[in-house]
């Protein structure tokens, strides 16, 4: 069952807030990397939705992104659209997609489910990296931000963005949160729990999975239409599987199944990468060494290990 607790709330006010400190004090290159935070932190917590909660592990999130990135990009670069209106068209056409994978794969569990998905995505890259009109492998730039300037924000300044970016964190995570606290979200949990339990109820789980998976890509989403214009520009590589495996590490490094620990991951992935390449070009050989430790150390990730220690200390001090 989910719980919005308030250790969840703080540590997600605490994060947001210390990033947005970060990005109006730290100048055009903090921006750049509280951008890159929120765009991770929104694709974990939709990942996090279908794995955590319904036991669903996804490899094609990444490609899920890139769809709606390049159906933003798309619909204004091409096609002339404002960016209201594209936004709500990348966001049909991912929750569309997931639907697809959702219902294709929802009898399938493990790691059948796992390669299906992969499959889905890697077929969304090949199809996007093929596509000429949307440029192809040379990707398709053009691509522009909100426009804003009616109440007197500039979208294209570094703060600005990377504030806006960190407000959909927020939405995403209480859109997130509300469906989980929902009698979807908690039938959700139900079939991750015991399928057959819920199929003998006289529950349609395949319906029930496939519909969460569409929530889940309809969240996704959101990260690709950020991603398009952070850097006005897109290419086939936001399809790439390994965007979905990153994504993953970082759930695993905040916490699966926890919803505030995506946001934890996300900062500390990006954080220590742009750390240890400062020393090294080998920053990955260093956040593989903090994942296996992570994992050794009871496979809670960094926010769930902290909740767990508070959650037994509670038990501990109300038996006494």
């Amino acid at each position: 069952m989910f719980y919005q607790t308030p250790l969840k709330s703080v540590t997600v006010i605490v994060i947001l807030a210390a990033l947005a400190l970060y990005a109006i004090l730290g100048g055009y290159f903090a921006g750049e990397i509280v951008v890159e935070i929120a765009v991770l932190a929104i694709l974990a917590i939709s990942l996090d939705f279908v794995a955590g909660y319904g036991g669903m592990v996804s490899l094609c999130h990444g490609a899920i992104a890139g769809i709606g990135a390049y159906t933003f990009a798309g619909l204004t670069a091409l096609a002339g659209f404002d960016g209201f209106t594209a936004t709500l068209a990348a966001l049909a056409a991912t929750a569309a997609f997931g639907l697809v994978v959702g219902a294709v794969t929802a009898n399938i569990s493990g790691i059948f489910f796992i390669m299906a998905t992969l499959a889905f995505g890697q077929m969304a890259y090949v199809v996007v990296f093929e596509w000429k009109a949307l440029g192809g492998d040379d990707g398709m730039s053009g691509v522009s931000r909100y426009d804003f300037s009616a109440i007197g924000l500039n979208m294209n300044g570094s703060v600005e963005f990377a504030l806006f970016c960190l407000l959909v964190v927020l939405i995403v995570y209480a859109v997130a949160a509300y469906v989980l606290r929902s009698s979807f979200g908690r039938t959700l949990i139900g079939v991750h729990s015991n399928e057959d339990r819920m199929r003998a109820l006289g529950l349609s789980v395949w319906k029930h999975k496939a519909v969460a998976f569409s929530f889940s890509s309809l969240l996704a989403g959101s990260a690709g239409i950020l991603a398009a214009q952070h850097t006005l520009f897109v290419s086939p590589e936001l399809l790439v599987w390994t965007v979905s495996g990153e994504v993953l590490i970082v759930v695993i490094l905040g916490g699966l199944g926890t919803l505030a620990g995506p946001i934890a991951g996300a900062a500390l992935l990006v954080f220590l990468k742009q750390q240890v390449s400062d020393y090294t070009e080998h920053w990955h050989l260093v956040i593989g060494l903090f994942l296996i430790a992570a994992v050794m150390a009871g496979g809670r990730g960094v926010y769930g290990q902290v909740e767990h220690v508070l959650q037994r200390k509670a038990r501990s001090d109300a038996n006494a």
